[in-house]
């Protein structure tokens, strides 16, 4: 029988983040999820440390490390399910309440290719509003989710393509997102799903994280905006870089250098692949960015309302 949730968490060398995360599925067990776990070439492999007892994910290993980018990709690929929740490692569901809602969003209305999660502590005390996709208190329909966690129409995904597997790290969510506004679908955000995020601060590199925040913002622009509109936009975005490295204090000289190669680098397949939006799906992610709009909620039907 096909399942009616796939569940996929990427990981690398966090065997003690991946093991506490796939006990917290046990909240959803009564969702009969399909679980799948893409390592990404962990050192030693990620099942080895996988403890007895816990429901065993299917696992898909890539001894080449290609990134958890990709390893969404594939894991959306593999999916028998027609909705992935796309989990990192250092996650823990909090409530089988927050996926069901989420889940009911996504089933009752087909205009629904993405819904975000709300981030929270290990205890469910949500974190501040500045660091959640938006400040919005009831559900809304908003310009993206945040990665960590994030519900996706799965016929959708794949027909737009996935993630850009070329920025590798960070912005794949953004991009994503509004190539899917532009194809006519939406991303909604459910304050009160929360989904607990407990990142490992010792495994950030900030001045990787701010290359390529930088790098991939203008990746963005390069395949997204029109022109000309596309003519200014990067360059601003390539500001953006000095602007933020000043404002973290980071002491990385040469990381504009790197930039720039990375885009020259990727020039060829950026022009091969390059689709714009149209200038109405650009000034849409504006407002919703600026204004999200309420989203009123399906009822949720549990599981033991579909026994009945």
């Amino acid at each position: 029988m096909t399942p009616r949730l796939t569940v996929g968490i990427t990981t690398r060398d966090r065997p003690a983040s991946l093991d506490t995360c796939l006990r917290s599925l046990d909240a959803i067990r009564s969702l009969c999820p399909e679980i799948l776990v893409f390592d990404d070439g962990s050192h030693p492999p990620a099942i080895g440390g996988i403890s007895q007892g816990i429901v065993a994910p299917r696992l898909l290993r890539d001894h080449r490390s290609p990134g958890y980018i990709v390893g969404r990709n594939r894991l959306v690929r593999e999916a028998a399910a027609p909705a992935v929740l796309l989990l990192d490692d250092d996650t823990r569901i909090v409530s089988r309440e927050s996926i069901e809602q989420a889940l009911a969003v996504l089933n009752g209305d087909g205009r629904v290719a993405a819904v975000a999660f709300s981030q929270a502590e290990a205890d469910g005390r949500p974190w501040p509003v500045r660091m959640q996709p938006s400040p919005v208190t009831r559900p809304s329909i908003v310009a993206s989710f945040i990665g960590f966690a994030h519900l996706l129409r799965r016929d959708v995904f794949l027909a737009l393509g996935g993630y850009r597997e070329d920025f590798v790290y960070f912005g794949e969510e953004k991009d994503f997102c509004v190539r899917l506004l532009d194809a006519g679908y939406v991303t909604v955000y459910l304050p009160d799903a929360a989904v607990a995020h407990v990142p490992d601060a010792a495994s950030r590199n900030r001045t990787r994280y701010l290359r390529f925040t930088a790098r991939n913002d203008c990746l963005n622009a390069l395949y997204n905006d029109p022109f000309p509109r596309v003519m200014w936009t990067v360059p601003a975005r390539y500001a953006l870089y000095f602007r933020m490295r000043r404002a973290w204090a980071i002491g990385d000289p040469w990381g504009w250098v790197w930039i720039g190669r990375e885009l020259l680098r990727s020039s060829k397949a950026i022009a091969s692949r390059r689709r714009p939006v149209s200038r109405a799906t650009l000034e849409t992610w504006r407002k919703l960015r600026a204004s999200p709009i309420p989203y009123p909620l399906p009822l949720i039907s549990t599981v033991g309302d579909d026994a009945a």
